[in-house]
This record gives C-alpha cells, sequence and structure tokens, in this order.
C-alpha cells in the first residue's frame, strides 16, 4: 500500500492515521495537513485498490477487510497505537478498527460517516453505480461533485472541479474496484456494536450534506460511549473542503482536550 509519513519527527509525537473517503487517496486531507502536522507524526495512505496501492479488489469486500489492512500497514510501520481520523467511508474503517484493535485506536474522528447506511445514502448510491454502469466512467465523475458539496460552492469552484475531474479520469481506478467498495459500505452495519468502540470520539457532520444525512451522525454520537458531536449547518458532504478552517479548528479543539 502506497503511504506518505509527514510532520513531527520525535519519537514521542503522537501518531494520527488519516483515511479517505469512497476515493481512497490520502491526499484527500490536503486542507487539513498544515494544522494536524503541527501536533503530530501524520500517516496517509491510498486505500487498496486505489490512488498508488493498485489491486484488483473481490467481490466480497467488506470494510472489515479494509480496517485488516489499515491494521497491517501499522504493523508494517511497527506502530502499536495511533489517533484516527476518517471521512465517510474512511469514518467506517475506523469505526471497524476501534472494534477489532481496540488498544490501537486512541482518539478517533468520524466525518460524516454511519453505524448503518441510511436509506437517502442508498438512493445516492443508486444512482451513482447506474451512472457509471449505463453511462461510463466520465459521466460518473462529472457528476459526483453534486453528492459532495453544496451548490453555490460547486458555481464558485467550476474550474478547479473540472481541473480535478480530469485528473480522477486518469487514475480512475476500475469500475469492479468502485463498486466492490461501494458494496462494502453499503453492508456495513455495527448499529447494535457502538456501546462497545471506548475511544474517545469526536462525530463531525453537516446538515447540508445531500449524501449522508446528518440524523447519521446523531446516530452516532448517541450511541458512541464517549462522543461528542459537532454539526455544521453548511458544508456539505466534503466539509473538510468546503469550510477547511472551521473543521480543522473543530478538530484542533477536540484533541486538545481529549485525552487519549
Amino acid at each position: 500500500m502506497h503511504y506518505e509519513i509527514l510532520g513531527r519527527t520525535e519519537s514521542e509525537a503522537p501518531t494520527m492515521l488519516l483515511s479517505a473517503g469512497l476515493g481512497g487517496a490520502g491526499r484527500f486531507w490536503g486542507p487539513q495537513l498544515a494544522a494536524l502536522e503541527q501536533t503530530h507524526r501524520i500517516i496517509l495512505y491510498d486505500h487498496l485498490g486505489t490512488g498508488g496501492s493498485p489491486a484488483m479488489l473481490p467481490d466480497d469486500y467488506t470494510i472489515d477487510d479494509m480496517a485488516g489492512e489499515a491494521l497491517a500497514l501499522l504493523d508494517q510501520l511497527e506502530i502499536e497505537h495511533v489517533d484516527f481520523m476518517g471521512h465517510a467511508l474512511g469514518g467506517l474503517v475506523g469505526l471497524q478498527m476501534a472494534l477489532l484493535a481496540p488498544a490501537r485506536i486512541g482518539r478517533l474522528v468520524v466525518v460524516n460517516a454511519w453505524s448503518r447506511v441510511d436509506v437517502q445514502s442508498e438512493r445516492c448510491f443508486r444512482v451513482r453505480l447506474a451512472l457509471l454502469e449505463d453511462s461510463g466512467v466520465q459521466p460518473y465523475l462529472h457528476a459526483q461533485p453534486l453528492f459532495l458539496y453544496p451548490a453555490d460552492w460547486l458555481s464558485e469552484h467550476h474550474d478547479r472541479l473540472l481541473e480535478e475531474e480530469a485528473q480522477a479520469l486518469v487514475h480512475f481506478p476500475g469500475k469492479a474496484n468502485v463498486t466492490a467498495r461501494i458494496a462494502a459500505l453499503r453492508a456495513f452495519d455495527i448499529d447494535t456494536r457502538l456501546a462497545e468502540i471506548a475511544s474517545p470520539t469526536l462525530v463531525v457532520a453537516a446538515r447540508d450534506d445531500l449524501l449522508v444525512p446528518y440524523t447519521r451522525s446523531e446516530r452516532l454520537a448517541a450511541g458512541l460511549p464517549h462522543a461528542r458531536l459537532a454539526l455544521f449547518d453548511y458544508g456539505g458532504h466534503g466539509l473538510t473542503v468546503t469550510v477547511p478552517e472551521a473543521f480543522n479548528a473543530a478538530v484542533a479543539g477536540f484533541l486538545a482536550t481529549e485525552t487519549r
């Protein structure tokens, strides 16, 4: 698996593993790096089957598999304990890691994630899969920002989004891999196991998220024993990109006040 290690180099510095959403690329977290590098050693990685970690994923691929791959990466790097931040699918990976290896996960930040997929998210994923299957990769990628960002932000950043779309087309991981990853997140269900996760957790959501209703994050915050909820009125599913300063401040406040 492709990974990068950034930030502080002292042996006593806390380590944070950053896990991206459906796209899987570690550089998704670019707007957060400058802030996090002040306090942490940062591990960015590309999920297996995406970006710089090419692989053909099996049809029965699961979030449990993704969590095992992240833990194997930590084993390879000889890192026993990390803080973790994940966006959407990446947040599911962190929740599953906290169930599989609770002693290895300190503070947990999950962004626009869920314990069980919502019917609205199901609707969005069905539409996206239909675009991919019936219309092809380019229409799938062209529609993707509609599910991620508020309308005014889309309008203001139109040229940037076209450039990102062109790059995504060049690095597209393949229809089979995308389909397998969507199937994995749709099948994820730990709704009855939230009380088992002991990590101090910041649950972040945006009220205007089209893809994942913020009520899913409210459910997470209510079910996790040591959670606090940071609810944004604006930002959409990709609030790490649309409102990075406010998002980074919320995370910094959590990390500064919550012990591992």
